[in-house]
Protein backbone atom coordinates (compact mmCIF):
# COMPACT_ATOMS: atom_id res chain seq x y z
CA UNK A 1 0.00 0.00 0.00
CA UNK A 2 1.24 3.47 -0.78
CA UNK A 3 1.12 6.84 1.52
CA UNK A 4 -2.34 7.66 0.33
CA UNK A 5 -4.62 9.98 2.60
CA UNK A 6 -7.69 10.24 2.05
CA UNK A 7 -8.94 13.62 3.94
CA UNK A 8 -13.27 13.78 3.90
CA UNK A 9 -15.13 16.78 4.94
CA UNK A 10 -18.78 17.15 6.67
CA UNK A 11 -19.94 20.30 6.63
CA UNK A 12 -22.92 22.99 6.28
CA UNK A 13 -20.81 26.41 6.63
CA UNK A 14 -17.55 25.05 5.04
CA UNK A 15 -15.42 25.38 8.25
CA UNK A 16 -14.50 21.78 8.18
CA UNK A 17 -14.11 21.99 4.08
CA UNK A 18 -11.40 24.73 4.84
CA UNK A 19 -9.40 22.82 7.47
CA UNK A 20 -9.63 19.92 4.98
CA UNK A 21 -7.85 21.95 2.23
CA UNK A 22 -5.46 23.03 4.67
CA UNK A 23 -4.51 19.33 5.78
CA UNK A 24 -4.10 18.66 1.52
CA UNK A 25 -1.80 21.23 0.95
CA UNK A 26 0.50 20.12 4.32
CA UNK A 27 0.20 16.46 3.94
CA UNK A 28 3.20 16.70 0.88
CA UNK A 29 5.46 18.06 3.54
CA UNK A 30 5.16 14.56 5.53
CA UNK A 31 5.32 12.14 2.81
CA UNK A 32 2.04 12.01 1.91
CA UNK A 33 0.35 11.91 -1.25
CA UNK A 34 -3.30 13.70 0.16
CA UNK A 35 -6.82 13.77 -1.85
CA UNK A 36 -9.34 15.59 0.14
CA UNK A 37 -13.43 15.17 -0.65
CA UNK A 38 -16.60 16.38 0.68
CA UNK A 39 -18.31 13.25 2.22
CA UNK A 40 -21.22 13.71 -0.78
CA UNK A 41 -18.46 12.83 -3.04
CA UNK A 42 -16.79 9.69 -1.82
CA UNK A 43 -18.31 6.29 -1.41
CA UNK A 44 -18.05 3.40 1.28
CA UNK A 45 -16.14 1.50 -0.70
CA UNK A 46 -13.24 4.22 -1.10
CA UNK A 47 -13.16 3.96 3.08
CA UNK A 48 -12.91 0.18 2.54
CA UNK A 49 -9.55 0.43 -0.39
CA UNK A 50 -8.34 3.64 1.87
CA UNK A 51 -5.15 3.09 4.25
CA UNK A 52 -5.55 6.47 6.15
CA UNK A 53 -8.40 8.27 6.68
CA UNK A 54 -8.41 11.85 8.06
CA UNK A 55 -12.24 13.20 8.97
CA UNK A 56 -13.17 16.74 9.30
CA UNK A 57 -16.66 16.74 10.57
CA UNK A 58 -18.68 19.79 12.01
CA UNK A 59 -21.91 19.30 13.98
CA UNK A 60 -25.38 20.38 12.68
CA UNK A 61 -28.30 21.43 14.38
CA UNK A 62 -28.99 19.04 17.13
CA UNK A 63 -25.96 16.80 17.02
CA UNK A 64 -26.63 15.89 13.41
CA UNK A 65 -24.46 14.61 10.36
CA UNK A 66 -24.03 17.55 8.04
CA UNK A 67 -26.04 17.15 4.90
CA UNK A 68 -23.33 16.35 2.90
CA UNK A 69 -22.05 13.54 5.56
CA UNK A 70 -25.38 11.73 6.34
CA UNK A 71 -25.20 9.55 3.08
CA UNK A 72 -21.62 8.24 4.21
CA UNK A 73 -22.38 7.86 7.61
CA UNK A 74 -25.28 5.63 7.03
CA UNK A 75 -23.54 3.74 4.42
CA UNK A 76 -20.61 3.19 7.31
CA UNK A 77 -22.91 1.91 9.64
CA UNK A 78 -24.78 -0.34 7.38
CA UNK A 79 -20.77 -2.27 7.07
CA UNK A 80 -20.26 -5.30 8.93
CA UNK A 81 -17.60 -4.90 12.01
CA UNK A 82 -14.55 -6.13 10.24
CA UNK A 83 -14.57 -3.99 6.66
CA UNK A 84 -12.72 -1.61 7.52
CA UNK A 85 -9.70 -3.31 9.54
CA UNK A 86 -7.06 -2.10 6.81
CA UNK A 87 -7.69 1.33 8.06
CA UNK A 88 -5.72 3.76 10.17
CA UNK A 89 -7.84 6.73 10.58
CA UNK A 90 -8.07 10.29 12.72
CA UNK A 91 -11.47 12.51 13.66
CA UNK A 92 -11.37 16.29 14.03
CA UNK A 93 -15.01 17.22 15.14
CA UNK A 94 -16.21 20.87 15.24
CA UNK A 95 -18.59 22.04 16.90
CA UNK A 96 -19.70 24.85 19.43
CA UNK A 97 -20.11 24.43 23.15
CA UNK A 98 -23.84 26.62 23.07
CA UNK A 99 -25.09 23.24 22.41
CA UNK A 100 -26.14 20.73 24.28
CA UNK A 101 -24.75 18.12 21.49
CA UNK A 102 -20.85 19.42 21.19
CA UNK A 103 -19.17 17.94 18.57
CA UNK A 104 -21.92 14.73 18.82
CA UNK A 105 -21.37 14.55 14.37
CA UNK A 106 -17.46 13.96 15.11
CA UNK A 107 -17.90 12.00 18.21
CA UNK A 108 -20.05 9.52 15.53
CA UNK A 109 -17.68 8.88 13.10
CA UNK A 110 -14.81 8.01 15.47
CA UNK A 111 -17.33 5.71 17.12
CA UNK A 112 -18.53 4.32 14.02
CA UNK A 113 -14.91 3.98 12.28
CA UNK A 114 -13.46 2.26 15.51
CA UNK A 115 -16.40 -0.14 15.52
CA UNK A 116 -16.13 -1.38 12.14
CA UNK A 117 -12.42 -2.20 12.72
CA UNK A 118 -10.48 0.74 11.55
CA UNK A 119 -7.65 1.51 13.78
CA UNK A 120 -7.58 5.05 15.68
CA UNK A 121 -3.86 6.64 14.91
CA UNK A 122 -4.88 10.25 17.07
CA UNK A 123 -7.27 10.80 19.81
CA UNK A 124 -10.22 12.51 18.29
CA UNK A 125 -9.86 16.42 18.66
CA UNK A 126 -13.31 18.37 19.66
CA UNK A 127 -12.71 21.90 18.70
CA UNK A 128 -14.92 24.53 19.30
CA UNK A 129 -16.00 27.81 17.36
CA UNK A 130 -12.27 29.57 17.77
CA UNK A 131 -10.36 26.50 16.69
CA UNK A 132 -7.81 27.79 14.36
CA UNK A 133 -4.63 27.11 16.11
CA UNK A 134 -5.89 23.93 18.06
CA UNK A 135 -6.92 22.15 14.72
CA UNK A 136 -3.64 23.30 12.82
CA UNK A 137 -1.79 21.71 15.57
CA UNK A 138 -3.57 18.89 15.89
CA UNK A 139 -3.54 18.01 11.64
CA UNK A 140 0.03 18.88 11.63
CA UNK A 141 0.80 16.23 14.49
CA UNK A 142 -1.61 13.74 13.05
CA UNK A 143 0.21 13.83 9.20
CA UNK A 144 3.17 13.43 11.32
CA UNK A 145 1.59 10.26 13.12
CA UNK A 146 0.70 9.17 9.12
CA UNK A 147 3.86 9.85 7.87
CA UNK A 148 5.29 7.50 10.33
CA UNK A 149 3.19 4.13 9.71
CA UNK A 150 4.65 2.17 7.49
Amino acid sequence: MSNELKIIFGTETGNSESLAMDANKLAPDFGLDANFYGMDEIEVNDLQDAKFLMVICSTWGDGEQPDNALDLFEATEALSDSDLSDLKFAVLALGDTAFDLFCEAGIQWDNILEEKGATRVNERIDCDVDYDDEAEEWIEATLKIFSDIE
